[in-house]
C-alpha cells in the first residue's frame, strides 16, 4: 500500500520511513535506471526490504511515485518562479532546470515501463500540473516580451524533450549543455528587426 488506510494516520516512523525510500529511489534508479534494484534501495535507505514493500506493494509502485513526487517539486520551483519579476529569466531559468533534471527522470520513466508500470497514475496527474505551470510561465514571458508569441506550449515540450534526451543519451557535460540550451534559448526569443 502506497497510502494509509483511510481514516489511520500513518505512524511517524512510517512517514520518515517513506519519504526516505523515495529520497534513495530517487537517487538509485536516476542513476542506475532499470538495472538498480529495490534491495539496493532498501539497504541505503536502512530499512529492510519488508519494509520498501509494505509501502511500495511493486517495484512500479515505488517508480511511479518516485516520478510523481519529483513532477511535484518541479511544479512547486515552477510556481515560485510565477510571480518572479523577470519573466523571461523565470521561463528560460526553469527551462534550463528542467532540463538538467531530465536524465535522471528519463532513467526512472524507462525503469518504471520496464517494471510492467503504466503512465495513467498519479505520476502522469503529476506531469500534467507542472505542463500547465510551464504553460504559465511561457505565457508570462511572452507578454514580457522575452519569448516569440509564436511559440506555443508543445512546442517548447518537443524542445524540451529533444534537448533531454541528447543530454542523458550524449551525456554532455555542463559546457556543452550551456551552448545547447543558448542556441535553443536565441530560437525563442522574439527576432529583432
Amino acid at each position: 500500500m502506497s497510502t494509509p488506510a483511510v481514516g489511520r494516520p500513518q505512524r511517524v516512523d512510517a512517514r520518515a520511513n517513506r519519504g526516505r525510500i523515495l529520497d534513495v529511489a530517487g537517487e538509485v534508479f536516476g542513476k542506475g535506471g532499470e538495472s538498480a534494484s529495490t534491495e539496493e534501495v532498501a539497504r541505503l535507505a536502512g530499512v529492510g526490504i519488508g519494509t520498501v514493500f509494505r509501502h511500495f506493494p511493486t517495484k512500479a509502485a515505488l517508480l511511479e511515485a518516485v516520478l510523481a513526487r519529483e513532477f511535484d517539486r518541479l511544479r512547486e520551483h515552477a510556481d515560485a518562479l510565477l510571480g518572479a519579476a523577470d519573466p523571461g529569466e523565470a521561463f528560460f531559468g526553469l527551462f534550463a532546470h528542467l532540463a538538467a533534471r531530465a536524465p535522471a527522470k528519463i532513467a526512472i520513466t524507462e525503469a518504471l515501463l520496464d517494471a510492467g508500470g503504466d503512465w495513467d497514475g498519479d505520476a502522469a496527474r503529476a506531469s500534467d500540473r507542472l505542463r500547465q505551470t510551464v504553460g504559465a510561465l511561457l505565457r508570462h514571458a511572452q507578454q514580457a516580451g522575452a519569448v516569440r508569441t509564436d511559440v506555443e506550449l508543445p512546442e517548447v515540450y518537443a524542445l524540451l524533450a529533444g534537448i533531454s534526451r541528447a543530454a542523458a543519451r550524449a551525456q554532455l557535460d555542463e559546457e556543452a549543455m550551456a551552448r545547447l540550451l543558448a542556441v535553443v534559448f536565441d530560437g525563442l526569443a522574439p527576432h529583432r528587426a
